[in-house]
């Protein structure tokens, strides 16, 4: 899951970044209102982490401007205005959540699952596909009662299918939100990690629409002829 994270605190931002990274998103930064507001509108995101104190344009206007163009991106407000009017301020601009600093990063994490759930309209923290399970709150898998060891990347996928079973999802799609703005999206990494999750989970979990993208179903998928990697 790709999330963009405002701030214009620096040891905060650098802090925040490795955190997520370390469990498992994809990270933009931005340090400013203005190019928050630009790569917030640039790339697809599954959710932003969103200071209100800053610069240039401050996070209430990113969130007028995100809303007005029609962008519903769940977005997570981080600041230290604890207010009862800067609250609903925020809330009213937009905000789908608010977090006031000095925070806990279990709770951010836990807030962020909640609203990338939310959005992709999943209300429990378990998604069963056939013989698997993935868990999005331990962000583990099962296969048969039993954990599968998987990378942070792989993972990543597979939780993106899981939230999306029965669509498609095109190639453009995973690259967009798996990978962040210093990836280079012209590599084969995709392939890479659809046959390793397939080596994992079995050829079954996971189907290629061939020029289109992959599709998992909710109650376990089907072979199609002539699907491969």
């Amino acid at each position: 899951m790709r999330v963009l994270i405002v701030e214009d605190e620096p040891d905060l931002l650098s802090a925040l970044a490795q955190s997520l990274r370390e469990e498992g998103y994809a990270i933009d930064t931005a340090a400013d209102g203005r190019s928050g507001l630009f790569k917030a509108t640039s790339s697809p995101y599954d959710a932003i982490v969103l200071d209100l104190m800053l610069p240039q344009l401050d996070g209430w206007g990113v969130l007028r401007e995100l809303r007005r163009a029609g962008n519903a991106v769940p977005v997570l407000v981080l600041t230290a205005r604890d207010a009862l009017p800067d609250r609903v301020r925020g809330l009213d601009s937009g905000a789908d959540d608010y977090l006031l600093k000095p925070f806990e990063l279990a709770e951010l994490l836990a807030r962020l699952r909640a609203l990338i759930r939310r959005a992709a309209r999943t209300t429990d923290s378990k998604v069963e596909i056939g013989d698997v399970v993935v868990d999005l709150s331990a962000k583990q898998v099962t296969k048969d009662g039993e954990p599968v060891s998987l990378t942070a990347r792989e993972y990543a996928l597979v939780e993106f299918l899981a939230l999306h079973r029965d669509e498609l999802v095109t190639r453009s799609m995973i690259y967009d939100h798996l990978f962040d703005e210093d990836d280079d999206s012209m590599s084969n990494l995709v392939d890479v990690h659809v046959h390793n999750v397939r080596k994992k989970l079995g050829k079954d979990f996971l189907v290629t629409r061939r020029g289109q993208g992959y599709v998992i179903h909710g109650g376990g998928t089907l072979t199609e002829k002539g699907d491969d990697v």
